[in-house]
């Protein structure tokens, strides 16, 4: 087998015409897969098999290959457990019978309740003058506690975290407290909603009920439905790790850590049933060991989000270049390397491991382009060029040429 059989697959993710990124850009970066979806399809309702092969048909016209959907969101009746579900999750199902009638056979999905991320700065600068996507307990404190003024939040919080959320808040002007809602309060990627406090405080109504064990009982139950078609069609499912891995806004989390993602892949073993590895979603926490993680997960890893983050002693982080930050991006590299040398002992055909530069800095060179938060340009190339730089030298210095 060539190295180039061998070597991930690279990919780069596109929200579709209305992107600032063109498909020949992206092309001419590198990439051979897009990962995007039909985000002007609501969620819930069926992606038919024209819609689908519309979007094809404009990522073909250039060279490039349809990969990976990302996402299909999963509607909130679904992570609830409401009455409604069964519909939603049958209209799930055709959505993905009609991905493979288009050949498309990986998906990518998350199970974060209300929102799909969460961050306090779009823009924080770092210390090259370029910036980064942030997050900031204390503004989310300031925020949840002063802004939403979630029932039931002060209690979640010691007196010395309230007392610092609101100097925090009193020192902001009435513009950045404008700014820090609608930051937290952006909807799904690939659209532009923003969810008012009112609005986001009824959506929180309905998790009252929910907490995190039963939320982990409504996602086992929406893949005992879907696994088998998926398995029926020859789709894999790779779900994406919360962002970021804890519980926020009172809503429970139940993809943050390692012993989650043994959970999930356990309760309903299948080859389709796998794994989306985000380095920056999962490296938010100090006691996720990623590379021990790919060791020990690996088999069940269909998509590679590669990123890095920098976490800070009070609880925040940023998202910082793709080599440096908090997590060892060699050892993940390494681990992932080692990952597909398992696959090739064992004879299985998955090798080539589709991978993306997650997020980029936003730098002077896209200044001027109107791109969605964490999704730049010269900032996502950069990664891309970075990681592919890692790998090949990786697999001279293991001798795989």
């Amino acid at each position: 087998m060539n190295s180039l059989q061998q070597s991930l697959y690279p990919t780069w993710r596109w929200f579709g015409p209305q992107d600032a990124v063109s498909l020949m850009e992206i092309k001419q970066a590198g990439v051979k897969g897009i990962v995007t979806a039909l985000h002007h399809i609501p969620c819930g309702e069926v992606w038919s098999v024209e819609e689908i092969k519309q979007r094809q048909k404009v990522i073909e016209a250039v060279g490039l290959d349809w990969t990976v959907v990302e996402s299909v969101n999963i509607h909130e009746s679904i992570k609830v457990g409401a009455s409604d579900r069964d519909q939603f999750i049958r209209k799930y199902q055709q959505t993905l019978r009609n991905l493979a009638k288009c050949g498309i056979r990986l998906v990518c999905y998350n199970y974060m309740p209300v929102l799909d991320w969460t961050r306090t700065q779009l823009a924080h600068p770092v210390e090259d003058g370029s910036t980064a996507l942030r997050y900031d307990p204390t503004a989310l404190a300031a925020f949840e506690l002063f802004i939403l003024k979630r029932k039931g939040a002060e209690d979640q919080y010691s007196k010395e975290q309230k007392v610092t959320a609101e100097k925090y808040f009193s020192a902001i002007t009435q513009a950045e407290k404008e700014k820090l809602q609608q930051t937290i309060l952006a909807g799904l990627p690939g659209t532009d909603e923003v969810f008012t406090p009112d609005e986001f405080n009824r959506f929180l109504e309905r998790y009252q009920d929910v907490d995190a064990q039963q939320l982990r009982k409504n996602l086992v139950y929406f893949l005992q439905q879907i696994i088998p078609v998926t398995e029926e069609v020859g789709i894999k499912m790779a779900i994406h790790p919360d962002d970021p891995p804890f519980p926020i806004l009172g809503l429970p989390r139940v993809v943050s850590t390692e012993d989650d993602l043994q959970f999930i892949t356990s309760q309903v073993p299948s080859p389709s049933n796998g794994i989306t590895f985000c380095t920056g979603s999962l490296g938010g926490r100090s006691d996720n060991d990623l590379p021990g993680m790919i060791e020990r997960l690996g088999d069940k890893i269909h998509f590679l989000h590669l990123r890095n983050v920098q976490r800070n002693s009070d609880g925040s982080f940023h998202e910082a270049n793709h080599l440096e930050g908090s997590t060892d991006m060699f050892a993940v590299m390494q681990a992932v390397i080692n990952e597909q040398q398992k696959r090739i002992n064992s004879g299985r055909e998955d090798i080539t491991i589709p991978l993306r530069p997650d997020h980029g800095h936003q730098f002077q060179f896209d200044i001027d382009r109107n791109f969605y938060p964490g999704y730049s340009g010269v900032g996502r190339l950069r990664g891309l060029a970075e990681l592919r730089g890692l790998e090949l030298g990786i697999r001279r210095m293991m001798g795989n040429r």
